[in-house]
């Protein structure tokens, strides 16, 4: 069923509508030593090499041995009071030095033998794959103990930020450096925050002739509005009096925005059923050229991969679409969905082509017939997954499911060539019907923040919120709630994690934000 139109009410409605955690992976097999001496810088001319790093005294190889006294070495008395071990030599007779000891690597050859130099590489380059390791992520660490602090946040902790009578906060966005929190309203406006000291800074209080219904950055400066007028308007932070220029394209309500950082291309998405390009970099007080990439109906949701190599489009009718090997450049047959998914296959030369096109049915939990409306769609920052939020035909269900990107080779010549496995889910409060509830990931991926009737939940994949690549279960399973956050007197419509702060903020029908964060 198509979304509500133009004449119901509301920006952002809709019509009708105990187990442990499993070992990283590349820490299974391999016990990761130090890193091989040809890999380590070497020392100045003149400087004294510095000993190498004790693998008993690193909390990243704990329970290696410990290498013997400098004492029990060959030619060296043992010291007085010393244990000797049973592997010293007996006196008289000559030390048979005995084979060492060899296990068979990942790799299958003696050369990745425990402890050896080719297991200790081959465990460093398995983690800097996987984007891990010291050497790598120092910030990984980080990320986990800010997960930690996510969990001991209470809901006497949240601060109200005052938003008086702006109508339902429809969608949050926090700048790229933490340090401004936008909120759309209902009621035509947009309210600036200052996230660390809780104080408003600024309300455009005619940012627009209808509802607000997404805020997107385009860097720590410039950020997009769209609203149910059918345009779009730029701002800039530091000239909040005029808008840098509005733009003209859409036929119905604009619901989503997405930037290329690096074509700084902009894209919009609409209840009219179109994808359109805006260029930027040609801006002037007119607007910007544009053209329209992509048509669909029943269009709800639109999102690009952190790397903008997919455009995923989630609908009203269950289906979602994913645009492969993304070039925006170039523009597409639009609504011809015999052509885009015939382009699918590989050419004569090997090469799959651009903007080539797949559509899904994603499974959902508790519906046989999967005719869903996906009304929120969201991607992992990582781009492993993706986020969404259904509800069921009659209305009557909603659920939050992650799917994991599978790529390879199509089983079938029409199959795809990627699909998506769903890994976790959980059902949710269906309260606020006829409302699109927008969820999110954490800054790393380890946490999801979903509304869940008057509050939030904090949901992990696994109980100590683990990288998804390391708790991808066999069959699907259900979230781990870590934390239920209630602080509204009215349904939660949209959250948000900070960027750099350890924050979330949640905005609800009655026009109140709530930031959570924890108190030291």
């Amino acid at each position: 069923m198509f979304p509500c139109g133009p004449g119901s009410p509301g920006g952002d409605r809709m019509a009708g509508a105990g187990t442990e955690e499993p070992a990283p992976l590349g820490e299974q097999a391999v016990a990761v030593g130090p890193l091989p001496a040809p890999l380590l810088p070497p020392p100045p001319p003149g400087a004294d090499a510095a000993p190498p790093l004790s693998p008993s005294r690193s909390p990243r190889y704990a329970g290696s041995p410990s290498p013997p006294p400098a004492a029990a070495r060959a030619g060296e008395p043992w010291p007085a009071g010393a244990p000797k071990s049973s592997a010293a030599p007996a006196q008289g007779k000559p030390s048979q030095p005995s084979p060492p000891r060899r296990r068979a690597g990942p790799d299958g050859g003696v050369g990745a033998s425990l402890g050896g130099p080719g297991a200790r590489l081959f465990g460093w380059l398995r983690e800097r794959s996987l984007g891990r390791g010291v050497f790598v992520d120092p910030a990984r660490d980080n990320f986990r103990t800010m997960t930690n602090l996510y969990g001991s946040i209470h809901p006497a902790d949240s601060v109200y930020l005052s938003t008086r009578t702006h109508g339902a906060v429809f969608n949050l966005e926090y700048s790229p450096d933490g340090s401004v929190l936008t909120v759309a309203c209902e009621q035509t406006e947009v309210l600036l925050f200052d996230p660390i000291s809780s104080k408003h800074i600024k309300t455009l209080s005619e940012a627009h002739e209808d509802c607000v219904n997404n805020i997107r950055f385009l860097d720590n400066r410039l950020f997009a509005t769209c609203s149910d007028d059918t345009t779009i308007a730029l701002w800039d932070l530091r000239k909040l009096n005029n808008k840098v220029c509005t733009l003209h394209g859409h036929t119905s309500w604009v619901k989503n925005i997405e930037y290329d950082t690096n074509t700084r291309l902009l894209v919009t998405s609409g209840f009219d059923g179109n994808v359109i390009i805006w260029d930027t970099n040609r801006c002037t007080e007119d607007g910007c050229p544009h053209k329209k990439f992509f048509h669909t109906r029943f269009l709800m949701r639109m999102r690009l991969t952190p790397d903008c190599s997919k455009m995923l489009i989630s609908t009203s009718s269950g289906y979602l679409l994913i645009l492969h090997d993304l070039d925006l450049t170039k523009s597409l047959e639009v609504g011809s969905y015999p052509i885009l998914r015939a382009r699918r296959t590989t050419s004569s030369s090997g090469v799959s082509p651009r903007n080539s096109l797949e559509v899904l049915t994603p499974k959902v939990p508790g519906e046989r017939d999967r005719g869903n409306c996906i009304t929120s769609l969201q991607l992992h920052p990582k781009g492993w997954a993706t986020l969404l939020r259904c509800s069921s035909n009659t209305d009557d269900q909603e659920w939050t499911c992650v799917y994991e990107f599978q790529e390879g080779a199509p089983v079938r010549p029409v199959s795809p060539r990627c699909s998506l496995r769903l890994t976790h889910y959980i059902e949710e409060a269906n309260v606020g019907r006829g409302y699109i509830k927008e969820l999110c990931f954490s800054p790393d991926g380890r946490m999801v923040s979903s509304p869940h009737g008057y509050g939030i939940r904090l949901l992990g994949f696994d109980k100590q919120c683990s990288e998804l690549i390391d708790c991808l279960p066999k069959e699907a399973s259900p979230l781990r709630v870590i934390r239920s956050l209630y602080s509204h007197n009215d349904v939660v419509l949209t959250t948000k994690f900070s960027p750099t702060h350890c924050q979330i903020a949640s905005g609800c029908l009655s026009g109140r934000v709530s930031l959570y964060q924890p108190k030291f």
